[in-house]
This record gives C-alpha cells, sequence and structure tokens, in this order.
C-alpha cells in the first residue's frame, strides 16, 4: 500500500481552509501492522478513508495492492473495496438483523450466492471467537463483542487489508486488549496487511510494527515503533511517549535530595536501556568504575514490539571529571543519556 502526497482540504461555514491532509506520504509493507497516531483532527481519519476512497483526496495517489484506486470506475472501484475490510470504532451494527445476518450483510451487497454467504459466516464468527452468538441480536452483546462481530463482518470477503478506525477507543482497557490480541492474531493467520488509527500511544506500542505520528494534517515522525519510542525526534512525539511511559522524576523529587558533598558535583540524568546493551548491570558497573554515588530515583523496565526497554533517573554524585567519563561510557554503550535541569524537574 503507498500513498503518496495526499491532500484534502475543506471550506468551513466561516470559509476557513482547514487542511485536513496536507501532502501525506505512507507505504505500508505486505502482512504489516502499521498504526497513525495523532490527536483529535490530525487527519487520521480522513487518511484512512482516502484507503478505500470512502474520503476522495483532492489530489495525490492511492495504490492499493499494486493499482492505482483513484483511476478506477465505479464498477471497478466496488469490486477493489471488497478487498479492503473496514472496522469502525462504533461497531456499526443493524439492531434489528442478528449477529450472523450483520457478517452477511456485505456479502449481500457484493452478490453473493446464499450457499456461500453461510460458509463465510461461519468462517468469519470462528475467527472472532462468537460461532455460538450468531442468532443474537446487537442489544445482547457486550462492547467487546460488538467489536468482535465489526471485525467478522469486515473479514466475511475475505480481504487483504484490514483497516481500523479508532477500533478500540470504545472499550474498556481489558477488552481493549482482547481486541488487540484477536487483530495481531487474525494478521498472522490470514496474512493481512492492517492499518490501525488510534490516539493512544499504547495502542500503538502493544500490537503495531510501524507508526506514523500526525499532526495538522501532516507526518511528522515515522519509523519501527521500537525507534519512534526509544528515540523520538519530534516535540508531539515526545509527549505522547511521556503520556504512555509516563514522567522518569516524579514532582517534588529533586528537593529531597542531598546536596553534593565538598568536591564533589550532583548531575541529574535520564537513561535510556535499549539494545544489547539493556540487560546489562551498568548502573553498578558505573559506581565501581569510576568512584561514583548513583542514586535511582526513579524507572521503569518494559517491552516494545517483542524489544526490552527500560528508562532511569540517576542522580549522580562525584568529581565532576568523572562524571563526564561515566556518561561518556555510558554513551559507548549505546545508551541514551539526557541530562536534566533541575528547574525541568521542579517545574513538573
Amino acid at each position: 500500500m503507498r500513498l503518496t502526497e495526499l491532500r484534502r482540504h475543506f471550506s468551513t461555514s466561516g470559509s476557513t481552509l482547514v487542511k485536513a491532509l496536507d501532502g501525506v506520504s505512507l507505504s505500508v509493507a505486505p502482512g504489516e501492522i502499521f498504526g497513525i497516531v495523532g490527536r483529535s483532527g490530525a487527519g487520521k481519519s480522513t487518511l484512512i478513508r482516502c484507503v478505500n476512497l470512502l474520503e476522495r483526496p483532492d489530489s495525490g495517489s492511492v495504490r492499493v495492492l499494486g493499482e492505482e484506486l483513484l483511476g478506477l470506475d465505479d464498477a471497478a472501484l466496488r469490486e477493489r473495496r471488497r478487498g479492503i475490510g473496514m472496522v469502525f470504532q462504533h461497531f456499526n451494527l443493524l439492531a434489528s438483523r442478528t449477529v450472523a445476518d450483520n457478517v452477511a450483510f456485505p456479502l449481500e451487497v457484493a452478490g453473493v450466492p446464499a450457499a456461500e454467504r453461510k460458509t463465510r459466516v461461519a468462517e468469519a464468527l470462528a475467527l472472532v471467537g462468537l460461532a455460538e452468538k450468531a442468532k443474537n441480536y446487537p442489544t445482547q452483546l457486550s462492547g467487546g463483542q460488538k467489536q468482535r462481530v465489526g471485525i467478522a463482518r469486515a473479514l466475511a470477503p475475505r480481504p487483504k487489508i484490514l483497516l481500523c478506525d479508532e477500533a478500540t477507543s470504545a472499550l474498556d482497557p481489558e477488552t481493549t486488549q482482547e481486541i488487540l490480541g484477536l487483530i495481531k492474531t487474525l494478521r498472522d493467520q490470514l496474512d493481512l496487511t492492517v492499518l490501525l488509527i488510534t490516539h493512544e500511544m499504547a495502542v500503538v506500542k502493544e500490537i503495531c510494527d510501524r507508526v506514523a505520528v500526525m499532526e495538522r494534517g501532516q507526518v511528522i515522525e515515522e519509523g519501527r515503533v521500537f525507534d519512534v519510542f526509544t528515540r523520538p525526534a519530534h516535540p508531539t512525539t515526545r509527549r505522547f511517549i511521556a503520556d504512555t511511559i509516563g514522567h522518569s522524576i516524579p514532582p517534588g523529587t529533586v528537593a529531597r535530595l542531598p546536596a553534593p558533598g565538598a568536591g564533589e558535583a550532583r548531575r541529574l540524568l535520564q537513561v535510556l536501556f535499549a539494545g544489547p546493551n539493556s540487560t546489562r548491570s551498568v548502573i553498578s558497573e558505573a559506581s565501581r568504575r569510576y568512584g561514583l554515588d548513583l542514586n535511582i530515583i526513579s524507572g521503569r523496565i518494559d517491552e516494545i514490539a517483542g524489544e526490552p526497554f527500560g528508562i532511569m533517573a540517576l542522580a549522580a554524585y562525584g568529581a565532576p571529571e568523572q562524571i563526564e567519563a561515566a556518561l561518556a561510557w555510558f554513551a559507548e554503550l549505546g545508551l541514551g543519556i539526557t541530562p536534566i535541569p533541575d528547574s525541568a524537574v521542579e517545574g513538573h
């Protein structure tokens, strides 16, 4: 899937031009779960609707499964859309239809014969673990079950691409984890390519391979999820990640730290542990090597895209030249070191 220089502009009632998409380009590899994250109004939902041309861009290129969609006539576009399933935030189920009939709906519209519809509906419901709910109505289901029906409906035409537009934002945290796990399992089982829209970096962290961060209709950062989490380049991305993994130093902590002794310096440091040295006992080793007192203020160990990741805040006490030598050694090991001014912490 390749989106190139997509632009979509709207005029409001006051004739203000809104650039929902302002030159967005993305490439999604087959079999990848690609996340697009942004605050409300960033343009991410407009972008995902451009993939199946529910929203037509003013200009640009939309290549899906090797074909340019913008040049297709209506009949050809309807045919191609069968290869692109879509899961919505608010389920969009028909209350008057049973679960099975909801799943069958896109097949009916496509003119799939009744016998084949029955087979595909049973197949899709089995994939999402709802075979026993086929005769129930949406009002008899929980939120998580309704979203599973929405996923089954998207899968019934046997698509190659699955678009998820805020598919978990209406769900509680436990159900969100279940749905995200299901999406990842389905990707693996069916060899799907998944484009996932969300405003929560925690969702991206859970299942995505790569991510693009959007702001004001533009992609401001893109890369492997692990790389973006561990070395975010843009301030907006850093704020997203701080919201997800927390601040490294709690407010008021610095005021409670002891002052440095005679001839000593004190440096506050944020240390990012990632890569091959992420599990090495570098704190105790640095203390021995350079004669430092290293006070661990706060820390967190996590896993991102299956790779270990840790972030720790330290107060380093010792001779200034020894602290600098320790920082150089940390850098040699590939650890991310960010000095933290006392004033920045106190202002949290």
